[in-house]
């Protein structure tokens, strides 16, 4: 990028999760599409970088030169980078659970076509697409939209990279596995994959790295000094259970599989996080944006999570600033890409194009 930030223009922004992280690997996120009321002022507080006000608009509404001017893009200038992760929740895991979305009947599906629209029309010289994971998956959901975004990024004369990548496998204390696709123009050479950073058991596998250690929730959360949040007091008709649960388990210690004495829940009846608790020598289960009343994971200590401790365990600065309730902090946080995972990525993207 000969030395100068290149121009990054960031879709579907959320938090700025993504946009942190491509910062951080040098590049500038000129301007922002996000309508959320919340996550676009969170945008505005927190990245300076931005050369106009974020586009507070439905993606559908807002015509790709209007991106490029609120960059400061003119003529036939192009950004160095596009980034953004379409929401797409038919293809999450709770989005199967609902026969309809299931059937790829969710109208939110076709926000992958106004991100390959952008990519289409801007030409920037490298994308990243964040999405779930669960878009790969061979059934008749996720296979017709995923053959479609290949087949379209395709068409737009571009190439790319589709990688599963779980974060703690890249230095973040959350296990989350979600799909980035990373592109260039054909005629590129295609950027080398990405090697991850550290390593250990995740669902009963071993994955990333054997050179350095997941980094575990205690190490993340070390030293941290939070306030008492009125939210963090967990409720409901389940919440007694919660204390005699250890760390890194959840509700199935109350099943007679785990030779409880009166069992009080069936094997596999309920969500894998349900009651769960973190352990603080392992890294963070994944953390939901909109998770129930006995929805974890819950701090060790039988609480919620503090906001404090939800930035670490995504490695956003503790210095980031989030606007809303702590309900839309929340979810805020839990919709976006851990910055540390964003950077190496973007990293990636940055050595394509150089």
């Amino acid at each position: 990028m000969s030395g100068q930030a290149g121009v990054a223009i960031s879709l579907f922004s959320g938090a700025g999760g993504l946009d942190l992280g491509a910062e951080q690997a040098g590049f500038q996120v000129a301007a922002a599409v996000e309508r959320a009321p919340d996550a676009a002022a969170t945008l505005e507080k927190n990245f300076p970088t931005l050369v106009s006000p974020v586009i507070r608009k439905d993606i559908l509404d807002v015509p790709t030169a209007d991106i490029l001017a609120a960059a400061g893009l003119t003529g036939s200038s192009t950004p160095e980078l596009l980034i953004g992760g379409p929401p797409c929740t038919p293809f999450s895991k709770s989005g199967f659970w609902l026969d309809w979305k299931r059937d790829g009947l969710d109208p939110t599906a076709s926000l992958l076509q106004s991100y390959t629209r952008v990519l289409r029309e801007a030409r920037p010289r490298s994308f990243i697409l964040e999405n779930v994971y669960a878009l790969t998956y061979n059934n008749k959901a996720s296979r017709p939209s995923y053959e479609r975004l290949r087949r379209e990024i395709e068409q737009a004369g571009y190439h790319c990279r589709y990688m599963v990548l779980n974060a703690a496998d890249y230095g973040v204390p959350q296990a989350r596995p979600r799909l980035f696709v990373v592109g260039v123009p054909k005629g590129t050479d295609l950027p080398d994959p990405l090697r991850p950073t550290h390593g250990g058991v995740w669902e009963r596998r071993t994955t990333g790295s054997s050179d350095r250690a997941h980094i575990s929730a205690g190490a993340a959360l070390e030293g941290l000094v939070s306030d008492p949040e009125p939210e963090e007091v967990v409720g409901g008709q389940f919440a007694h259970l919660l204390p005699g649960i250890p760390p890194g388990k959840n509700y199935l210690h109350y099943t007679a599989e785990r030779d409880y004495p009166e069992p009080l829940f069936r094997w596999r009846s309920r969500y894998w996080s349900f009651l769960l608790k973190l352990d603080p020598a392992k890294p963070s289960p994944t953390i939901q944006a909109q998770p129930g009343p006995n929805v974890g994971p819950f701090h060790w200590d039988n609480r919620r999570l503090r906001l404090a401790e939800v930035k670490r365990l995504f490695t956003f600065p503790d210095d980031f600033e989030l606007v809303g309730s702590r309900r839309s902090a929340q979810a805020q946080l839990g919709n976006s890409v851990p910055p540390e995972l964003g950077r190496q990525v973007a990293l990636m993207a940055a050595a394509a194009i150089n």
